[in-house]
């Protein structure tokens, strides 16, 4: 039995699934809306936004961070930045994404692109990658120019260690970005959006932080625990990734209980793909039982 495509662009029920030749035309589809949102955030202006706050804020950090030269001034300043990062770069990205289902629905985009032959869920996947690059792109740049200025007055001792830095940066800049996706999916308003898209923010930066440090400081808990409170914030995940690679404790909090703990970086990592690729399918399956 032959296909017979719905207009969201799913396969009605009875039909026959679609052979591996339609594959291509729906990566195509998919490139194709991530294409038209990547233009429409450069031409709002917010990849220049982006490069700017990062540029700017990375900039202060390394100039002001202290006086210690050598290895040692690298060091402190990696750390720093990881401090810095791990409240600008989840505030940003969730700035960025959290009208990006319901800010497209109230400005009528959502229901015209709905209407033609392309799931929702390739939507909402081609809006987030066009998205990602742009603060991608911008997380490289921005702190890219302050890591420039780093190697230029300390060295490239602790180079790798700017790396990791700025791999985790982008990382979990990605994560927020996708659960920005999903508070913009749930709310049905641009100010409820914006408002849990803050609540999340509040949540993995500084609540769950908190609390999960009093936790520890109050009760000796098996290592398994340990971990899953590591891994069950994105926020923390990257913390104790950068400072781990720093093989320092400096930066205070939570994240530096744990910066000498068994938990590898693949592990890390895998922990903030898992945050992205889980938020962003949880989106899909809510944009597409989504009522315009």
């Amino acid at each position: 039995m032959t296909d017979d495509p719905r207009p969201d662009g799913g396969y009605a029920t009875g039909y026959a699934r679609p052979t591996d030749e339609r594959r291509w035309p729906r990566l195509r589809r998919v490139g194709t809306v991530a294409r038209t949102e990547y233009r429409l955030a450069i031409r709002s202006r917010w990849a220049i936004a982006l490069v700017g706050l990062f540029g700017l804020f990375g900039a202060m950090l390394a100039t002001f961070s202290g006086s210690a030269v050598g290895p040692e001034g690298m060091e402190r300043v990696v750390a720093s930045l990881t401090s810095l990062a791990v409240y600008l770069v989840p505030l940003a990205a969730l700035a960025f994404g959290y009208d990006a289902v319901v800010g497209r629905e109230t400005d009528g985009w959502l229901e015209v692109v709905f209407s033609l032959p392309i799931s929702r869920a390739q939507v909402v996947v081609g809006s987030y990658l066009g998205r990602a690059v742009v603060l991608a792109g911008a997380t490289v740049i921005g702190f890219g120019a302050t890591g420039g200025l780093l190697v230029r007055e300390f060295g490239t001792a602790y180079w790798g260690a700017f790396l990791a830095f700025l791999g985790g940066a982008v990382a979990v800049g990605l994560v927020f970005l996708a659960v920005a996706f999903l508070v913009s999916a749930v709310a049905r308003e641009k100010t409820h959006a914006l408002g849990l898209a803050l609540l999340a923010w509040l949540w993995f930066v500084l609540v769950a932080d908190l609390l999960a440090l009093g936790v520890v400081a109050a009760f000796e808990l098996p290592e398994f625990v340990l971990t899953a409170f590591v891994l069950a914030n994105p926020a923390t995940s990257f913390r104790v990734l950068v400072l781990g690679e720093l093989g320092t404790t400096s930066g205070g909090g939570f994240a530096a209980a744990f910066a000498a703990t068994s938990l590898s970086s693949g592990l890390l990592v895998a922990a903030l793909f898992a945050w992205a690729i889980g938020s962003l399918a949880i989106a899909s399956v809510l944009v597409s039982r989504r009522r315009l």
